[in-house]
């Protein structure tokens, strides 16, 4: 059965290929492209030649096709991904300037997206690792509390839970950070936050007492802290380390920063150590941006390697 698994949101990425262009405006968009955090992070770990699977749904459908084609052909299990006859497949809209920021337009919460299959726990087999995205978590309440419930009935088979809170304020709406995401913080074990999402988490703006807040949870053994262009630093309790950064040319920076949870989990369960598994991680990211597209990045065990050799 699959190592690494994952439930949230799938759905296809319709792009602007021309930088500064409102999505109000009149305009070209590229895609479809598979995408969803969830899958863009599934989607790695087979890439990087671990067992995988995903809990989701899309609707029967040509872009519904167009994610499953692509999992299936990477090696991820989509045995637990509803097809949906009447629903049609989520939508993400969006659009980069010139800073590095992006906009986005969604059509997920009506959407097979949030509605996946039920399953029993007994069905899955020593799980290592339960990747949750926030944003996933924000799509619709429904769906957070399913998430959840996944989260601890994989607790109890033995799966550590890793979690990106990946906050989207497209998704998060009138709600409150704590309100989405504060359940799952006591249950996680390996967390990868921005600097803001650090604050939002603690209540902290000093950045070493967000990091000792953090580690005040019981379960808490690694904490990612994601700082943008100056990189990320790994925080074990009693280790930390910065990520390399490799210098490339950025075609696109979607989906980066989900290609770094799945092969920093690549690597901690390679047994490799923090700062190994974080030249993985810092590898499979700058990989991913050289394309256009969310996971079209060359990521490989070998890409990565090659990489980090230099």
């Amino acid at each position: 059965m699959c190592a690494i698994w994952t439930m949230g949101e799938m759905l296809v990425e319709i792009m602007r290929p021309d930088v500064g262009v409102e999505l109000f405006e009149e305009g070209d968009f590229r895609g479809p492209f598979p995408s969803g955090a969830p899958a863009i992070f599934i989607d790695t770990v087979a890439r990087l030649g671990h067992t995988s699977g995903i809990f989701g749904g899309v609707g029967k459908d040509d872009f519904g096709k167009n994610i499953l084609d692509r999992l299936r052909k990477d090696g991820v299990n989509v045995d637990y991904v509803h097809e949906d006859d009447y629903e049609s497949t989520a939508v993400a809209f969006v659009t980069y300037f010139e800073d590095g920021s992006r906009k986005f337009i969604y059509h997920i919460g009506n959407t097979p997206a949030v509605h996946p299959k039920q399953f029993d726990v007994k069905d899955i087999n020593d799980p290592k690792y339960f990747h949750i995205m926030g944003c996933s978590m924000m799509a619709t309440d429904e769906f957070k509390e399913k998430i959840i419930d996944a989260a601890l009935k994989f607790k109890q088979a033995g799966a550590k839970i890793s979690f990106d809170p990946n906050i989207r304020p497209e998704l998060l709406g009138s709600r409150t950070v704590e309100e989405v995401l504060g359940d799952i913080l006591e249950n996680c074990s390996i967390l990868m936050p921005g600097i803001d999402e650090l604050k939002m988490l603690t209540g902290k703006d000093d950045i070493e007492n967000g990091i000792a807040k953090l580690f005040e949870y019981e379960k808490m053994e690694v904490i990612a802290l994601k700082k943008g262009s100056k990189g990320t630093t790994l925080y074990s309790r009693n280790e930390k380390v910065d990520c390399p950064l490799y210098k490339v040319k950025e075609i696109d920076p979607t989906g980066a920063g989900d290609c770094f949870d799945a092969a920093l989990l690549c690597g901690l369960l390679e047994g490799k150590s923090l700062l190994e598994a974080g030249k993985m991680a810092s590898a499979a990211g700058a990989l991913n941006v050289m394309k256009l597209g969310p996971m079209e990045g060359e990521i490989s065990a070998e890409n990565v390697r090659k990489m980090i050799e230099g």
